[in-house]
């Protein structure tokens, strides 16, 4: 009868280890089964990836040009006017903070509701960006959109108006030497 007890493996499906350095007497010899020379018979015996064999190779041989954006991109996170509908009251003031309390959204740094479902109630949303039927059926439940700044926009505000008060500064000091 078989039991936990007395399992076992299926006759040579296991295999003892194959140890190697030990010497002539192991039976792998001298060269422990690696051959007599070679680039492989030695540790560190290996090429890097892409290795063509002294030529120079593919990656490096194709023209590199172009840019791409993909560094600045913004990635918003998304949430659609019928789950606004369910989560929402009539007459509530919805933020993303709010969203991310009812788990609508995972982050509430850059959120952009979309148009998808129906709105029966008149919500105030305030968020990051809207898509045009999101906006349009928003205002035409009787709600309000109210646009937020995101912090890279904010940042790039807040430089800019560093820049004019810098600016307009110059120009105080140029008229009050004449």
């Amino acid at each position: 009868m078989v039991g936990l007890n007395n399992l076992k493996p299926k006759y040579g499906s296991v295999h003892k280890r194959k140890r190697l350095g030990t010497g002539t007497g192991s039976g792998h010899g001298q060269t422990s089964t690696r051959g007599q020379k070679g680039q492989h018979s030695t540790s560190g015996g290996t090429k890097p990836i892409g290795f063509e064999g002294g030529q120079t190779p593919l990656l490096r041989r194709i023209p590199k040009s172009g840019f791409s954006n993909t560094q600045f991109r913004q990635i918003y996170e998304w949430v659609n006017i019928s789950s606004l509908e369910k989560c929402f009251a009539a007459g509530a003031s919805v933020t993303p903070a709010d969203m991310l309390k009812r788990r609508l959204v995972k982050h509430d740094i850059l959120v952009k509701v979309l148009g998808n479902g129906e709105l029966t109630k008149a919500l105030n949303v305030t968020a990051h960006s809207f898509s045009k039927g999101a906006a349009e059926k928003i205002i035409k439940a009787g709600g309000k959109t109210t646009l937020l700044v995101g912090a890279k926009a904010a940042k790039t505000a807040e430089v800019a108006a560093q820049a004019a008060a810098k600016k307009s500064a110059k120009k105080t000091a140029k008229t009050d030497k004449k």
